[in-house]
């Protein structure tokens, strides 16, 4: 008979204890991790086709055996024990340990790929090449470190979103969303742009069908254009989706549903954070700094991808009204009318809204925007904002393309929780959550009364929410940075927050006051029967 825990206190390691089910699923999981460091030591497999499949079948058959396991054999319901205590979890030797090998992990395959086998000029070897069959079979093409990357993530998503799925197994909308990612992931982000390039090899373009600016912040890119341009009906097509995205369809989900729609059910970041990234959640830092810290980064970066899309438009604008749809003039003073309407509408109609420091630095930033833009253009300089636009491209994809979203967003899963890239530095999620905030119909409700102060809401919250302060105060749940997923309803053991699309008015109420912590029972009653 296999050991059972035998305490529910916090206090106690019982949490920590693993089957031997568990145990066995993990060593056919490094099994499958083994074989693919023998392709990274240049081991020659006579067929790479039977032990590709070996190794892949082998890591997600552990992930399923494990997850089986660990939640089958227990009820629905709340299953948190032990996870601080858990070295991998809880900041330990081994997530440590795990930080540093994702983090070396990214390092190695955006800056030195040829570590993988990975050969620009000729046939691969190694790691890289371990993916051909697979490569072939889907885009007819060998294995770049990519298409690597992309299959590893891929499998990534899928094995531990089984996993989230057991673990939320009782919550129809975890298991519903979930299913929704990981769609998304095997469908349009792998599958569906392989296989495109592989039926239309002419084509210039057939990338990424989630072609949205400024997630993909090389959308205005003039090879990206010229590239949707001329590849046919489908180019075109993609050209006005993704036009459409930003201006129209964007905003309208973001109205009616929050930027879940598409930070908790499409993106493949959001993706691998709520599944691969859920054991590290409750990592993510709760405290008032943070929040600050938070604003101030994600804004920035919000604020660079959108000089540098500007810097990039106007370079290939040419000032011949006949070569050019519009001329380089034109989209100056079109871009300084933008900034204008746009900060005016969101001062007039929104700023109740809004912070007061967001509203001053909104303003300020504007100012000093369009400021800029006119010295820049009067004093005769044809670059816009006085910089080089493949200069910014080359600095935003370093820094904040690579650096931010792989190496730091993914590699600090272990230390600062899995959604650190869409805390502090996705653009397309700054976007999405100034629109949440200032015009959308979602809201999280919380019944402040029924509130225990038990803290699993804010435990669970990966985007660094404190989320039974909310609770305590009766406050709806109204943050940029919050991203839908549900998961502090879904662990809250009295229902005191929702997941609504309601009215906009009264979806902000921050004047509310904990109930029986800051009143004076007393003194109301003494007021009501005084009539006062």
């Amino acid at each position: 008979m296999e050991n059972t825990d035998h305490s529910m206190s916090l206090a106690t390691h019982d949490g920590t204890y693993h089957s031997t089910k568990q145990k066995l699923a993990v060593v056919l999981g490094l099994v499958g991790l083994f074989i693919m460091v023998l392709a990274l030591l240049n081991v020659n497999f006579p067929n790479k086709g039977l032990w590709l499949s070996l190794s892949l079948i082998a890591i997600v058959g552990g992930i399923i055996l494990f997850s089986n396991a660990m939640y089958l054999s227990k009820p629905e319901g709340i299953h948190w024990n032990g996870t601080w205590f858990k070295s991998i979890s809880g900041r330990g030797l081994w997530g440590w340990g795990l930080g540093i090998v994702l983090t070396m992990f990214y390092v190695v395959i955006y800056w030195f790929p040829q570590y993988l086998g990975y050969n620009a000029k000729g046939e691969s070897a190694g790691f890289v090449a371990f993916f051909d069959p697979l490569s072939y079979l889907i885009n007819g093409h060998a294995a770049s470190q990519w298409f690597m990357y992309g299959t590893l993530y891929t499998i990534a998503i899928l094995g531990f979103g089984y996993k989230f799925i057991l673990k939320y197994r009782y919550n129809r909308y975890q298991v519903i969303r979930t299913f929704s990612v990981m769609f998304f992931q095997l469908g349009f982000a792998f599958l569906l742009p392989e296989i495109l390039a592989k039926l239309n090899p002419d084509k210039p373009y057939f990338g990424d069908p989630k072609n949205m600016w400024p997630l993909n912040y090389y959308f205005f890119d003039k090879n990206n254009v010229e590239g949707m341009v001329n590849s046919g009906n489908y180019g075109m097509w993609m050209l006005i989706i993704g036009l459409s995205m930003i201006f129209i369809i964007s905003p309208i989900l973001t109205y009616f549903y929050g930027k879940r729609w598409y930070c908790s059910w499409v993106c493949g970041c959001g993706g691998l954070a709520e599944t691969a990234g859920d054991p590290f959640r409750h990592l993510s830092d709760k405290s008032e700094k943070a929040w600050k810290f938070e604003r101030i980064i994600i804004h920035s970066v919000l604020v660079f991808v959108f000089v540098m899309t500007v810097a990039v438009i106007y370079s290939f604008l040419n000032d011949d009204p006949a070569i050019s749809i519009i001329t380089k003039d034109q989209f100056i003073f079109g871009i300084v009318i933008f900034i204008a309407l746009l900060i005016s509408a969101l001062y007039i109609f929104k700023r109740k809204k809004l912070d007061k420091d967001a509203v001053y630095t909104m303003v300020s930033l504007g100012i000093i925007m369009i400021a800029v833009i006119f010295i820049n253009y009067f004093s005769g300089s044809r670059k816009i904002f006085f910089a080089d636009a493949d200069k910014l491209k080359q600095w935003y994809g370093f820094f904040i393309g690579a650096m931010f979203s792989g190496v730091i967003g993914v590699g600090f899963y272990p230390m600062m929780g899995s959604r650190v890239w869409c805390r502090f530095g996705c653009p397309m999620a700054a976007i999405l959550g100034l629109q949440q905030r200032v015009f959308s119909r979602f809201r999280i409700t919380t019944n402040g009364g029924q509130c225990i102060s038990c803290g699993n809401c804010s435990n669970a919250c990966e985007m660094g929410i404190d989320v039974r302060d909310y609770a305590q105060r009766g406050e709806n749940i109204v943050r940029s940075s919050c991203v839908g997923c549900g998961i502090c309803s879904a662990v809250c053991p009295r229902g005191v927050l929702k997941l609504e699309n309601g009215k906009e008015k009264g979806r902000i109420n921050n004047e509310t006051i904990p109930l029986g912590n800051s009143i004076d029972v007393k003194e109301m009653l003494r007021n009501h029967e005084t009539g006062r």
